[in-house]
């Protein structure tokens, strides 16, 4: 990740349990050292919604970008100038689209729109601020915050559906993508899980990953090895969020 002007890259095995490559083990040498093929994928979360301004769950309703969003989309979409993109996917969610969208602008890339890294269906939460889900749901949302891996919403899913769904998605996408620069945008959560995943961490580790509006992290996958070498990277942002402000909501 990048830490002011520096750059620390963090070697580490795959997830573990059923997501764990038996027999591999991560290199002291990096990928792009080794020379061979390497998949670069960047994991973006989409911009800013009115409801995350205001703390209300989201999940799957299609809540568009506001001005700041769109702001932070076109950040993200100058980061990437000068960095080869060959495919761009994206939730099929509108605020992850317009995101996605603005960084292959231009490029002859088409997004594609992939139901794996749609959002966490947060089923009777959808559309409630946060407060009144504390005060309606306070036993749930006290698990949520200090177990969130036992956590399943009412009509909704847990955290296990979604890796599953998505990391599923994600490897598949790295083993097909030899030499290839892959964005996928999608969101909070989705990012959280993968991220833990590549890390080799479960699911109770999901509140130590940040990831604000627009946050960029890199994975790079060869050898059935991820090495994740950016993280919550939001350098983009400082036109926009010169003094911070950014919410992990």
């Amino acid at each position: 990740m990048k830490v002011g002007k520096f750059r620390i890259r963090i070697d580490l095995v795959p997830a573990l349990g059923n997501n764990a490559f038996p027999g591999e083990e991560a290199k002291a040498e990096t990928l792009e050292e080794s020379g061979e093929e390497m998949t670069r994928i960047y994991l973006v979360r989409h911009g800013t919604t009115e409801w995350n301004r205001e703390e209300v769950f989201r999940g799957r309703v299609d809540c568009p970008l506001n001005e700041t969003g769109k702001a932070e989309a076109r950040a993200t979409a100058s980061y990437f100038q000068g960095i080869p993109i060959d495919s761009v996917f994206s939730s099929p969610l509108a605020r992850a689209g317009y995101t996605g969208g603005a960084s292959a602008a231009g490029r002859g890339v088409e997004v594609i729109l992939e139901p794996a890294f749609t959002d966490l269906d947060f089923g009777e939460w959808q559309g409630h601020p946060l407060k009144e889900v504390r005060d309606r749901y306070p036993e749930l949302y006290r698990a949520w915050r200090e177990r969130p891996q036992d956590v399943t919403f009412p009509q909704g899913e847990n955290l296990d559906q979604v890796r599953t769904r998505a990391w599923e998605r994600l490897l598949r996408i790295a083993q097909e993508s030899p030499d290839r620069t892959v964005v996928i945008v999608s969101h909070r959560v989705i990012t959280k899980v993968l991220l833990c995943a590549a890390l080799g961490l479960d699911n109770s580790h999901f509140w130590q990953i940040k990831q604000d509006t627009t946050a960029i992290n890199c994975l790079e996958y060869a050898r059935g090895i991820f090495i994740v070498s950016l993280l919550n990277d939001t350098c983009h942002l400082k036109s926009i969020h010169p003094w911070g402000g950014k919410k992990d909501f």
